[in-house]
């Protein structure tokens, strides 16, 4: 490692933990995301109908088919999370980083447009987004992994690093 471009590799190095901490891993905060669909009423309408019937007056009403769906979508982004390392691993060797990361952010900023302007009438929209937000920060961590081959000796650990802020996100 030159110590002429280190300054340069340093700001790559912390540009792009910063990007795999606070972007690329949203998917493994679901949980916390739950609590804020769940509070929209997001998927509740059809857990009303089902759930009142089976319910007395006094108790709380069974959220299981709300619960159902969330689990389901959840499943499906870490499905994809995982299953689209292959081809995307594939575009990436294929055509290299830039391509990679411009589809990279062509679905991270859809997925995240698409969870925005969602609402509890139109919460079908996160079987599309979720998706498409854990196949965008995958792959923005195995383009970031390539980081690690400016740091020499050093790669594995800063590897391991991103691994952790992805991990951490």
């Amino acid at each position: 490692m030159a110590s002429k471009g280190l300054p340069l590799y340093l700001a790559t190095l912390l540009t792009g933990l910063l990007e795999c901490i606070g972007f690329a891993g949203v998917l493994f905060g679901w949980t916390s995301l739950l609590f804020v669909f769940k509070a929209e009423n997001y998927f509740s309408e059809p857990c009303e109908q089902d759930c009142l019937l089976q319910s007395n007056v006094t108790g709380p009403s069974d959220l299981k088919a709300q619960d159902e769906k969330f689990s389901l979508i959840f499943t499906l982004a870490s499905f994809m999370n995982n299953f689209m390392t292959f081809p995307t691993g594939y575009i990436f060797d294929r055509f290299k980083t830039t391509v990679a990361r411009l589809i990279a952010i062509f679905f991270y900023t859809c997925a995240t447009i698409i969870i925005a302007f969602t609402s509890a009438n139109t919460a079908m929209l996160l079987f599309l987004a979720m998706p498409m937000l854990a196949v965008g920060g995958i792959l923005f961590l195995i383009t970031n992994l390539q980081i690690g081959n400016l740091f020499g000796k050093h790669r594995s650990t800063i590897i391991t690093l991103y691994n952790g802020a992805f991990d951490s996100s």
